[in-house]
């Protein structure tokens, strides 16, 4: 498919007025992709497991701007966050509808109400753009279907991840799950820059139910934003060489999932996690992310691992905070050491339970 394929088309069908709700996951990349060029293409694919328990529940009602109203050029909405006006956020939900309008017409001609909410703390380090983003393309196009009935569930889904995408480069992985990928790559049929497929082949029943558990190192917004960190790609002297290993380690990676070599999967995602802080501490201007607590639970985790010959092992994403990865025949023993052993690391010795998910909800009044 190409961009021209989301392009809605005109239908006969009139809504005047419209409700829709979505539930939609965050998502904790195993291959991470950093670096991208416009618009929002990776420059190496990645995979992420869907969580679960970590989301954002998204209302947009839409009111039809009556023909004595003079249509406007950009897209009228209010935002509200957790019960809250949010003009803060407005900027960047504003910048998304402008990317989207070629492909979404229709938005032009609605008032929009847009009213969120998480169920994990807002700039945790649980990709909240991600959820957030999402939910707002699955609330779209549930217009764009009622619009246009015709519109397959697979169409919907593609479209989903491909407005997402322009809003935040992982959002285009929070439609589906278990597994996602993003991003072209030989060995994942039907994968693609511009929209996220799920994981074709089947997965190993070890990596089923699959647990994350995330420990809230820091909860305080990042000392860089994604953004500037992914820009800082384009000069970056080992940029071209990662883009290769992290290509690689998807080809790996799509061998493990699917025979369960548990090791060889600890040993990737861990190089993986450390390999995208490598390259921050390495880009110029340099930055860390990590706080020191980061690899005090880094170093409980690898000695617990040893000690009790598990299976626990770690991944971050471009942040502080720690995602516990475990499989579901340890849940017990791994659970028991974070609440006695990786707790008091957290703030206020807070983290977030969560199993891999199957991706976005519809709610239904």
């Amino acid at each position: 498919m190409n961009t021209a394929d989301f392009i809605s088309r005109k239908t006969s069908e009139t809504i005047i007025n419209a409700s829709y709700t979505w539930q939609t996951p965050s998502n904790i990349a195993l291959v991470k992709y950093w670096g991208k060029s416009e618009p929002q293409i990776p420059k190496n694919a990645s995979i992420s497991f869907t969580l679960n328990n970590c989301h954002t529940i998204t209302t947009i009602d839409f009111e039809k701007i009556t023909a004595t109203t003079s249509k406007k050029e950009k897209a009228i909405f209010e935002l509200f966050f957790e019960g809250k006006k949010k003009d803060d956020f407005k900027p960047k939900i504003a910048k998304f509808f402008e990317r989207i309008q070629e492909y979404c017409p229709y938005i032009l001609d609605y008032k929009m109400i847009i009213s969120s909410e998480n169920s994990f703390p807002h700039s945790s380090g649980i990709a909240s753009s991600a959820s957030g983003m999402s939910a707002i393309a699955m609330c779209l196009l549930s217009l764009e279907k009622a619009l246009n009935p015709s519109l397959t569930a697979d169409f919907i889904h593609k479209k989903a991840s491909f407005l997402a995408r322009l809003g935040s480069g992982s959002a285009s992985r929070s439609i589906e799950g278990k597994l996602v990928v993003w991003g072209k790559h030989p060995q994942i049929e039907g994968s693609s820059d511009l929209f996220a497929v799920k994981f074709p082949y089947k997965i190993h029943p070890i990596f089923d139910n699959y647990c994350d558990t995330i420990l809230l190192v820091d909860k305080g917004e990042k000392q860089v934003s994604s953004t500037v960190g992914h820009n800082l790609m384009h000069e970056h002297p080992y940029a071209e060489q990662r883009f290769i290993q992290a290509n690689e380690n998807l080809s790996k990676l799509t061998d493990i999932l699917q025979n369960g070599n548990i090791k060889e999967f600890i040993n990737l995602v861990e190089s993986e996690a450390l390999t995208l802080h490598a390259m921050m501490l390495t880009s110029n201007p340099y930055f860390i992310l990590m706080k020191p607590n980061t690899l005090e639970v880094i170093n409980k985790i690898w000695e617990y691992r040893t000690e009790n010959n598990s299976n626990i092992c770690f991944t971050l994403d471009a942040g502080a905070n720690v995602h516990v990865l475990y499989p579901e025949n340890e849940k017990k023993d791994v659970e028991l050491f974070i609440k006695n052993n990786l707790a008091e690391y957290c703030q206020k010795n807070q983290y977030i339970t969560d199993v891999v998910g199957l991706g976005a909800k519809q709610i239904i009044a």
